[in-house]
């Protein structure tokens, strides 16, 4: 069994935003295990496929809802996973005060009508291109059935990045990335996972 020390007990909260219209949505909120981070659920699909994970506003241009979420003051990344957003914050601002403007960005996009991507996003685990290697397919089967509908119930995502002389390659998103627990999850849980349903697995890395 694999262990994911990233995990806490869930804490949901319910954010009710109003539109100039005078219409209503409720946006639950679910605490992370990464204090920097904060998951928002919309309560309907936001990515139709795959995931997207932004840094920088710069990076967000194939999202609108991404965009508008960077203008908030301290957001610092932006992850959009099926069904829920994961937010990234600065240290000096606090959630109190964030998450109301966070609220009312989210529920005027989708009041909105607006994509939420303009083009499709690649992060969905698939980049490698040696896609007749049954190592690297058992590596991202282990990863995509395990891995990734675990972390996603935290606001993150874990992505293969590739494999090479015994050792994996993936990549932290949404509140995986810069969590105090990820390293932890990394060596200890999912190393140890992959080393043992495919001994040609040595070493797991993060990108």
């Amino acid at each position: 069994m694999i262990a994911f020390y990233c995990y806490l007990p869930t804490v949901i909260h319910v954010g009710m935003a109003s539109t100039n219209k005078g219409t209503n949505m409720f946006i639950q909120t679910e605490n992370t295990p990464n204090p920097a981070t904060l998951k928002f659920l919309p309560g309907c699909n936001v990515m139709e496929s795959g995931t997207a994970n932004f840094t920088s506003q710069d990076e967000a241009k194939s999202s609108p809802l991404a965009i508008n979420l960077f203008n908030m003051p301290g957001v610092t990344g932006v992850f959009l996973g099926a069904d829920f957003i994961t937010l990234t914050k600065t240290e000096d601002r606090d959630w109190d005060l964030l998450k109301p403007l966070v609220l009312g960005a989210i529920m005027e996009h989708f009041q909105s009508g607006k994509p939420v991507m303009t083009e499709a996003s690649s992060s969905d685990g698939s980049q490698d291109a040696k896609e007749d290697d049954s190592v690297i397919r058992q590596i991202k089967d282990l990863i995509d059935t395990r891995v990734r509908p675990a972390v996603a119930q935290d606001g993150g995502d874990i992505v293969y990045k590739g494999f090479e002389e015994g050792i994996v390659y993936l990549q932290m998103q949404g509140a995986c990335a810069g969590c105090p627990s990820s390293t932890a999850t990394l060596k200890h849980g999912i190393e140890n996972m992959l080393r043992h349903y495919v001994p040609e697995v040595e070493e797991v890395r993060a990108v």
